[in-house]
């Protein structure tokens, strides 16, 4: 007996489903294999070839590079190729990002996955050892292309902080808020005075009610 049509559709959905995901579909690209991003400081020397390793992968908007390293590496996205030239990154240059752990501990094991977001040249490299690394070949450069372009969790903003809705009584007792502020300094000293300012205030408009 034949299957039933309904049958027939499900599983032919199914396959355009995966076509579209293997053809569609976003990557995570370990950077040098199963050499990862590593330094050997005494030979001067790389786990792999950075350069050979990017020439084989194709680079798309909402790939991830995975960087298997330790905390004797750093990593260093730039979009600033005098800055991956000079093996040194710019503090004051917005195009220039760097990942570490934050570690100060020797030979610490860490991953680190780093978006791919901005389409065109997208350079990589360690600043460590004062650049060092990155001289003796622990960088490279890939071409981002847009693919199927960057998907909602890297392209949205994030969302606006929860306000709850008013109460029912809302309308006989007026709302006031507490400014959240950073700790300290001028800008909390004033954050400080209005809430004093509202708490007094609210408590002006309630007092009829007790009396």
């Amino acid at each position: 007996m034949a299957p039933p049509i309904a049958a027939q559709l499900a599983v032919f959905a199914l396959f355009v489903t995966a076509v579209s995901a293997a053809t569609t579909g976003y990557h995570n690209h370990t950077v040098g294999g199963a050499a990862g991003w590593s330094f050997n400081s005494t030979t001067n020397t790389t786990a792999a070839n950075y350069t050979s390793w990017a020439s084989n992968q194709t680079f798309d908007l909402g790939d991830y590079l995975i960087f298997n390293t330790n905390s004797n590496q750093t990593v260093v996205q730039t979009y600033n190729k005098t800055t991956y030239l000079n093996c040194t990154a710019d503090d004051t240059d917005n195009g220039t990002f760097v990942y570490d752990s934050g570690s100060s501990g020797f030979g610490e094991s860490l991953t680190i996955a780093v978006p791919l977001t901005i389409v065109g040249p997208n350079y990589f490299f360690s600043d460590s050892s004062d650049g060092v690394q990155c001289q003796h070949g622990l960088a490279f450069e890939i071409d981002v292309q847009h693919g199927a372009g960057l998907p909602p969790n890297l392209n949205q903003p994030p969302p606006p902080p929860y306000q709850e809705p008013p109460g029912p009584d809302a309308a006989q007792s007026p709302p006031f808020t507490v400014a959240q502020s950073p700790t300290g300094g001028a800008f909390g000293g004033r954050a400080d005075m209005r809430f004093t300012v509202y708490v007094l205030g609210a408590a002006l408009l309630l007092l009829p009610l007790f009396q």
